[in-house]
């Protein structure tokens, strides 16, 4: 570890102890900074920032960003001048790279492009070592019961998610191995695309003592466990990528008798929050900035749902995210959680761009949520894997996988009941149900989508 690495390590746990009053001081100063360093040394945001003062104290005087405007502009938005898209896609076309410093300095990594654009995000050494500090912070408060469940597996970490690619837990664990090379059997990841009797038997052979992967694969395998196929036993096991539900939580908590923690991270910043013993996700304020608004950008007080929520990443220097649209929709806990963190407190609900929207009679038409589907469907009995998709307006495609021993009509029959009860209940008419014979598929980045709507 070096001395910066040592010295932000230091100051991460420093901003613990001196609460919120401290955390909001280092937001401040690390915010400043970051708008200073984007409009001196990226084009894009030069011209972004161009009628603003110099002196910005008001955030919401930002204009927002996303990903569409900033891939668009790609060679002006980034810092370095040697840093090009033409450059920076042909290094990620090849997959032998995956890990290795881009230009010697960057980890690059990419989303999936399951929102029609693809996305190709670098990380400097910098906001690396920051991700190092937080999640060194986010281990030290763990108990001593959770420390000892960690070593059952001499502290071997299996990450279950991403297909081979430069995505970002793939190239971030290939980093690992290439700049420890003497501990890279500590962290291992396993392909989602596998074959489902082959993931087993390869974490069989592991032996992970923590686990961490998309929620709905930890659920599916938690299934392979009570079933006896999957004998592994993480002290930890780290659900991400996806919303984790009460339901699935629980199970995975049983089948794993483990800790299960909740973490919100984004290819735009790996650092966004960790979860706590009570199911809520702690932002790391000091250095992010997360801001839940409405449909028209507008603050959304704690304790009501946001349309979206705006980013800003306080670390990257090379890529400057500053008021960036992810897109999902966040709950901010109005009062202090019961774990007793200074940092403030998310529930992730979903994504504002997977709203279903449906036929309610006339012109009128409903939104409903993808969380209302994915919870009903949890409690159904003999699902093991389930993917509704919206094929058209008033079409719903329901794709099954049944738990073992459930009988494929019964389980149908259920499915049908419940979700035409749902539609009824918001009034969505004439949408008709259609029992697909082919298996939930999975997202290019390895994730599960259980809920897809409508392309819009």
């Amino acid at each position: 570890m070096t001395d910066n690495e040592r010295s932000l390590a230091r100051d991460a746990r420093r901003a613990l102890r001196e609460g919120p009053e401290g955390i909001a001081r280092r937001q401040r100063a690390r915010l400043a900074e970051a708008v200073t360093y984007a409009r001196t040394h990226s084009p894009y945001y030069r011209e972004l920032y161009r009628a603003l003062p110099d002196d910005i104290g008001d955030l919401a005087r930002l204009p927002v960003t996303g990903k569409q405007a900033l891939m668009a502009r790609f060679d002006e938005w980034v810092t370095d001048p040697d840093v090009t898209l033409a450059k920076a896609g042909q290094f990620v076309a090849d997959p032998a790279l995956v890990g290795e410093r881009f230009q010697g300095r960057y980890l690059v990594a990419t989303t999936s492009g399951t929102s029609g654009l693809r996305g190709i995000f670098l990380q400097d050494e910098r906001s690396l070592a920051v991700g190092n500090a937080i999640g060194q912070r986010a281990r030290a408060g763990l108990g001593a019961g959770d420390l000892v469940r960690l070593m059952r597996g001499a502290g071997r970490t299996a990450i279950v998610s991403a297909p081979p690619g430069h995505f970002s837990t793939v190239a971030s664990a290939a980093r690992f191995r290439r700049d420890h090379p003497r501990l890279g059997w500590l962290l291992r990841e396993f392909s989602i695309d596998k074959p489902l009797p082959q993931l087993v038997a390869e974490l069989n052979r592991y032996k992970p003592s923590s686990l961490a992967g998309f929620s709905s694969m930890l659920g599916l395998l938690a299934r392979e466990q009570e079933a006896g196929r999957l004998h592994i036993h993480p002290g930890m096991v780290i659900a991400g990528g996806e919303a984790l539900t009460a339901e699935n939580r629980a199970r995975i908590a049983s089948a794993f008798h483990a800790q299960v923690r909740s973490a919100y991270a984004a290819t735009e910043c790996s650092f966004l929050a960790y979860g706590c013993a009570h199911n809520w996700l702690h932002v790391n304020t000091d250095w992010v900035v997360l801001e839940p608004v409405d449909a028209d950008y507008r603050p959304v007080p704690p304790g009501r749902p946001s349309h979206t929520v705006l980013l800003s990443n306080l670390a990257n220097r090379v890529q400057p995210i500053l008021r960036y649209d992810m897109g999902d929709n966040v709950l901010m806990r109005p009062d202090a959680c019961p774990c007793g963190s200074p940092l403030p407190a998310v529930q992730v609900q979903g994504r504002a761009a997977e709203l279903l929207e449906f036929p309610a009679g006339g012109d009128r038409h409903v939104r409903i949520s993808p969380m209302a589907f994915g919870t009903l469907l949890d409690r159904v009995p003999g699902i093991a894997q389930f993917q509704v998709v919206q094929s058209a307006p008033a079409t719903l495609r329901v794709r099954l996988t049944q738990a073992d021993g459930a009988d494929p009509d019964h389980v149908w029959r259920s499915v049908h009941e419940e979700i035409s009860r749902l539609l009824a209940e918001h009034k969505a008419e004439r949408v008709a149900l259609e029992r697909a014979e082919e298996p939930p598929e999975q997202s290019a980045s390895g994730k599960f989508r259980r809920i897809i709507p409508l392309a819009r």
